[in-house]
């Protein structure tokens, strides 16, 4: 796999890593959250993830994607480790790009607005009353093998966070 795939499946885990952050430990009904009229709700903007992932698969393999509501966050998520899952194959295996598209695009792209929208998750989970902690993502144990939702716990959890909840204490260390 040359250096350019190999940093975009790194991105893909890194995209993967965020997403369960954001999502890990909300409450049964973050799913549909609504902040206001116009806004996608949380499970809205996971299927709204992977169809711009999806568009980045027609890149290699052709066609259209437009995936069909399912119905529960918990889906919607499956399906988007899943669509994070086939990328990466592509990517490793070495699958063409078509249309003239390039590594490049991919990231400016479909990947960049896929991670714009795991920050509007954990932006949600906060207006929703129940806050992401945050950490310094530059430790994270990203690992481009691991794109499923059962994703490592912080390496490097704030240990001051203002905004917590009375009594909030960092996670344990696994």
């Amino acid at each position: 796999m040359d250096e350019k795939r190999v940093l975009l499946r790194h991105f893909l885990a890194a995209l993967a890593y965020r997403t369960q952050k954001a999502l890990r430990g909300a409450p049964a009904d973050f799913g549909s959250f609504s902040a206001g009229q116009g806004v996608r709700t949380p499970a809205e903007l996971v299927r709204h993830m992977t169809s711009v992932l999806g568009y980045a698969l027609t890149f290699f393999v052709g066609g259209r994607y437009r995936p069909d509501p399912l119905p529960s966050l918990q889906a919607e998520t499956l399906r988007f480790h899943e669509m994070l899952q086939d990328l990466a194959i592509h990517l490793e295996v070495g699958t063409s790009l078509m249309n003239d598209m390039t590594t490049e695009r991919l990231i400016q792209g479909p990947f960049a607005d896929a991670m714009t929208h795991t920050g509007q998750l954990a932006l949600l989970r906060r207006l929703a009353g129940d806050p992401v902690a945050p950490e310094n993502f530059v430790f994270a144990k990203i690992d481009p093998d691991r794109l499923g939702p059962d994703q490592t716990d912080p390496v490097s959890p704030d240990a001051m966070w203002p905004e917590a909840a009375k009594g909030w204490a960092p996670p344990t260390q696994k």
